[in-house]
């Protein structure tokens, strides 16, 4: 019944004008033309060139218009945020109008000749449709309740960007806004991250591909998104006819959800498997989500097979990631690069860059403050950057060492309390009467040993940072070495008195 009644949409078109009903004195094209124009002043160019330009007429049929789309998913993004605003605004028009139809079409219809017998199968609208979209009762249609969703006002989707390639449309609707401030112009090199930011370069650049996948992981606020970004904007600048998807795992998900839920999971796999560069920021999300890691598992072999480009970012490496042992394996397959924590002097070149970019002379004893104080990540730093300009612009006092002190009192309190690697190494080496480059060399004595098990322990309690990190630390020790530290203080410290008061004794020295 539902083909039947689709199959009505389009054979009307082709019996004159006598199902294009007339209302008013003016026809539905008219119609449909002053509500395009009131959608635009609604919504914005970009949003109506985006999603309602394409949607076209199909005919009118007991108070019922149907609207045809291109796309299954424009469909469902139509259904949700514009079918109840478009339903109002034509009642307005033609009161006779109760209700729309939202159906996908294999193109929008136009004006021309009937369509033949022969030819209706080949160009009628796709009768794969959610079945509560047409239902039959008593001969006429019935939208169901997800077409007629309160009016939201406008939405923000995620457009296709205005220099986006045209092939790509469909896609871009899957990909996640770029920042344009997010390229590798605006990046700064340091040694921490002069790896991540060659291997994106390659990859952007190259003409082949060249590893695949590239995987990219640090902790928070250190330059994974930002190289995500850049190596999407380089390659939609030098090859546009490339079919770029970025976007995170979260978003990934959904969309691998909704497919699921509306039975449209062939749609899904055809479009991200036939991109050309398919990018997954913070894949550590989808851990625990088996469904899913599955998916992006073939969905991944799939364009790996094809010689299509992965890019891939996470908060650890391949290997730490609570996932399964085959995709962790494959994820390791490529080029796994790894951004370390900032230096003293990649720090000076942020704020530096960060400035120029801003404007703003900011003197050098206020850069070289920041660069010291705040060490736990870029996004601090700029965000402190950002609090001293907007205070000097907006309420006019100088930038000065003693205003940066006032002004980010809470910043400053809050990192002065962070412990790092390094001091928590120097502290027990001294209290264990051992030599500081013991932390890092290959002796076993029991003498040394326990010291360097304690410093592990507290790196991990006191710090963020991650077993793998820990462990390059402490002379190049795996992560399961740690992990072994770690749980034998934790055993000693509730069977040895002693050896529990020295170790909450050093914690205390460190935490104040």
């Amino acid at each position: 019944m539902v083909g039947r009644l689709i199959d009505g949409v389009c054979g009307e078109r082709g019996e004159g004008e006598g199902h294009r009903e007339m209302a008013h004195g003016t026809s539905l094209d008219q119609q449909w033309k002053r509500i395009q124009g009131k959608l635009k002043e609604e919504v914005g160019d970009t949003a109506f060139r985006s999603w309602l330009q394409p949607l076209a007429v199909q005919g009118k049929r007991d108070g019922e218009v149907a609207i045809a789309v291109p796309t299954r998913f424009m469909r469902d993004w139509i259904e949700t945020h514009y079918a109840d605003r478009i339903r109002a605004l034509w009642a307005n028009e033609d009161p006779q109008v109760e209700s729309i139809a939202i159906v996908v079409a294999s193109k929008p219809a136009s004006a021309g000749p009937p369509e033949t017998d022969d030819n209706e199968s080949a160009r009628r609208p796709e009768p794969v449709v959610r079945k509560e979209l047409a239902v039959a009762h008593r001969g006429d249609w019935e939208t169901a309740d997800s077409v007629r969703t309160a009016f939201r006002g406008p939405p923000a989707p995620p457009a296709p960007p205005s220099d986006g390639p045209g092939p790509g449309e469909e896609r871009d609707d899957l990909t996640s806004p770029l920042d344009p401030r997010l390229t590798f112009e605006n990046f700064v090199v340091g040694k921490p991250n002069e790896l991540a930011h060659a291997a994106a370069r390659r990859v952007a650049e190259a003409q082949s591909v060249t590893f695949n996948p590239l995987f990219l992981y640090s902790g928070v606020g250190l330059g994974k998104t930002h190289l995500m970004n850049a190596i999407a904007w380089a390659i939609r600048t030098r090859a546009p006819s490339r079919k770029v998807i970025y976007l995170s795992a979260e978003k990934f998900m959904y969309h691998f959800v909704r497919a699921l839920r509306f039975k449209d999971t062939v749609a899904f796999k055809e479009q991200y498997r036939s991109v050309d560069v398919l990018m997954v920021d913070d894949l550590q999300f989808i851990t625990g989500k088996d469904s899913t890691q599955e998916e992006f598992f073939h969905t991944f072999n799939a364009l790996v097979d094809q010689n299509r480009q992965v890019v891939v970012s996470a908060d650890k490496s391949p290997s730490d990631l609570d996932m399964e042992e085959r995709l962790r394996s494959r994820l390791g397959w490529g080029l796994v690069a790894d951004i370390h924590p900032t230096t003293y002097e990649l720090r000076l070149g942020i704020l530096y860059a960060k400035a120029e970019a801003l404007g703003v002379r900011v003197p050098q004893r206020v850069i070289e403050f920041l660069a010291h104080k705040i060490s736990a990540n870029v996004r601090e730093l700029e965000g402190a950057l950002n609090r001293i300009v907007a205070h000097f612009e907006l309420v006019g006092r100088p930038i000065t060492l003693e205003t940066t002190q006032e002004l980010l009192r809470d910043l400053l309190r809050a990192n002065e309390r962070r412990v790092t690697i390094d001091e928590i190494q120097r502290r027990v080496a001294e209290h264990f009467n051992i030599r500081f480059a013991d932390m890092a060399s290959a002796r076993r004595t029991r003498s040394v040993a326990r010291p360097r098990q304690v410093a592990m322990y507290l790196a991990k309690t006191l710090t963020s940072r991650s077993l793998p990190e820990i462990g390059r630390k402490f002379g190049g020790r795996d992560h399961t070495t740690v992990l072994h530290a770690v749980k034998k203080v934790e055993e000693l410290r509730a069977t040895d008195q002693n050896f529990a008061e020295d170790v909450e004794l050093l914690r205390r020295m460190l935490e104040t």
